[in-house]
């Protein structure tokens, strides 16, 4: 059943099921297990989605919680390109409406897609170079 509320539970939910996702893709995973190792249940993960989860409260529902920078961290993830952001978006997006409703989804997709806009100005992010 789809979620038409943003609460603690809906979101934890949806963060663990979308990075246990997002580990298997071939192109976003490595960035990822890279820096948080493969296991999912280990303290670098758990302190990860804690931090996601108390993000996507602050920017959704506006609860105290979220401290931090949402760009910074990406300075040190390794080189990455546009593709790479939209292919997270396109992943995001597909699994944001397996959790819940349109209208929610719409609402996480808008701000997803605005992070992803600063996060590509502030990183200096180009296209992938061409072969």
């Amino acid at each position: 059943m789809l979620s038409n509320s943003v609460d603690r539970i809906s979101v934890e939910k949806m963060v663990r099921t979308f990075y246990e996702k997002l580990v298997q893709d071939e192109i976003i995973g490595p960035y990822f297990i890279n820096k948080l190792g493969s296991d999912l249940k280990n303290d670098k993960w758990y302190d990860h989605f804690r931090r996601l989860v108390d993000f996507w409260l602050f920017i959704m529902e506006g609860q105290e919680g979220y401290k931090g920078d949402p760009i910074g961290p990406h300075f040190f993830i390794g080189e990455f390109y546009t593709q790479t952001v939209e292919r997270w978006l396109k992943i995001f997006d597909e699994h944001i409406h397996e959790h819940f409703t349109e209208e929610v989804a719409q609402k996480f997709n808008k701000k997803a897609k605005i992070l992803a806009e600063r996060l590509i100005v502030n990183l200096e992010i180009e296209d992938m170079p061409k072969e």
